[in-house]
């Protein structure tokens, strides 16, 4: 790790940044060399394209692009790098007016742009991607020997690459019954630190429920952390790998003093713009799509085409959510409010098919318009659940601290739920969208949500 700005850099990701940069710096040259059809590019180069490559890196460092994560799958890496360049190239085309020459680079900048995103392709996988496995490999360390434990193992798994080295597991005398296979356990002939420095372990992750007891070894996971190991808990583990936060393993003192939960007067204001404009394109849009469903609804069974429903929105304020009617019309005629279940009965032909495409969805456009909701956040749920949820499942109101949305991180993440176990997981992605919800993280589950349409993911 390096120190940049108060900030722990990996090494491989400073390289990474240095060597694009330089990319960037020599794309504006070639393009514009490619553009004049050989010829040399204006004598002050240097500045423009200096001037170039700092946009350009910024941007994709604006979009998480060298973050490792939850949403680096290519899908999510692709969506991040998109917006970069919508974000960077009208920029750096403002930018080019206040160097000299300034006119030579904008004509160029379309050949730029092409050259620099093939060659960040061909750099990514071709070079970056070697060097990373063979001169930076993460090893890991996983402290403990229980179902967190193997847990901790299969997401390490999931992530694979060649980058990535799991170590073994480090028992303690701690209650837990073990989890893991045996022979991946490694001996304790020797301190942890010493097992550390042996193995070259990169990072320890903690995963130990019961922690009461004198179980962890406080001194030596301190003298790993003073030696430059990195040493992670449960909560930020998981986290930073699946995008979710555990309720298991998550305490009141997390949310409070770890770092985001901000809900800041400039983001409210950017979403609600952002939501306001997003929503009046997709109703122009979708408009006459909306209109020929309500005509099917309307001819395939009596009662309304709207179907609206009280749930609970932002710090719990009940609202009634707009949908199209893809039931029949009795279909709580007994008022006993219940999840839809898979194959089930009560849903219309009509209405199988609009719930696979989530065009049923569709009027709580509306909802948005009225502020009842936003595009991207926690889905709305109703009271009758929520009463019952908040009983059971722990810190499960904090989703109630934002708008709910048509679509959310848990929907993309996550399958159609409708269990107290779906519940569950699906409010542990919604905790961590919660914590980290940006402009750029609701444009990447905006994109992704297509997939999952496409793909009918979850519908029922």
């Amino acid at each position: 790790m390096v120190r940049l700005f108060q900030h722990q850099l990996p090494v491989v990701t400073l390289l990474r940044l240095v060597l694009e940069a330089s990319f960037f710096f020599m794309a504006i040259i070639m393009g514009v060399m490619l553009h004049r059809r050989g010829l040399a590019p204006p004598y002050d180069v240097v500045p423009a394209a200096m001037l170039f490559s700092g946009v350009m890196v910024a941007a994709i460092n604006l979009f998480g692009i060298y973050q490792r994560g939850p949403d680096s799958r290519p899908v999510g890496v692709a969506a991040r790098l998109a917006l970069a360049v919508i974000a960077g190239v009208p920029a750096a085309y403002a930018a080019f007016n206040f160097v000299p020459e300034g006119h030579a680079y904008q004509d160029a900048l379309g050949l730029t742009i092409v050259i620099a995103l093939g060659g960040m392709l061909v750099l990514r996988r071709g070079f970056l991607d070697s060097v990373d496995s063979k001169l930076f490999a993460h090893r890991v360390l996983v402290l403990g020997t229980g179902a967190s434990a193997r847990s901790v193992a299969e997401a390490l798994a999931e992530m694979g690459g060649p980058a990535l080295s799991f170590v073994g597991f480090y028992p303690l005398a701690s209650a837990e019954k073990d989890a893991v296979p045996p022979e991946r356990v490694l001996a304790t002939t020797e301190a942890l630190q010493a097992t550390v420095a042996r193995y070259r372990v990169n990072e320890v992750i903690v995963a130990v429920q019961e922690r009461r007891g004198g179980v962890l070894p406080l001194g030596e996971l301190l003298g790993c952390r003073l030696s430059g190991v990195r040493v992670t808990d449960l909560t930020s583990f998981f986290e930073r790998t699946r995008g979710e936060f555990p309720i298991e393993s998550l305490k009141a003192s997390h949310l409070i003093f770890g770092e985001g939960f901000r809900q800041g007067r400039v983001r409210t204001v950017l979403k609600r713009a952002f939501d306001l404009v997003a929503s009046l394109f997709l109703f122009v849009i979708f408009a006459p799509v909306m209109v020929l469903t309500a005509i099917a609804i309307k001819l395939e069974s009596p009662g309304p085409v709207i179907y609206r429903q009280e749930r609970v929105g932002a710090r719990g304020r009940v609202f009634n959510i707009l949908k199209f009617r893809s039931m029949r019309a009795d279909a709580e005629h007994d008022g006993q409010p219940r999840w839809a279940a898979a194959d089930d009965d009560r849903v219309t032909r009509v209405g199988r098919f609009i719930r696979r495409m989530r065009i049923d969805e569709l009027p709580q456009l509306f909802n948005v318009l009225a502020g009842d909701m936003s595009l991207v956040g926690p889905r709305p749920e109703r009271p009758y659940f929520v009463e019952q949820l908040t009983q059971q499942i722990p810190f499960y109101g904090l989703r109630h601290s934002v708008k709910p949305g048509i679509t959310g991180w848990a929907q993309v993440r996550y399958n159609y739920g409708a269990t107290f176990e779906d519940s569950v997981r699906k409010l542990q992605y919604e905790l961590y969208y919660v914590k980290n919800h940006s402009l750029a993280l609701d444009v990447v589950i905006l994109i992704e949500t297509i997939g999952v349409v496409l793909g009918g993911k979850g519908a029922r």
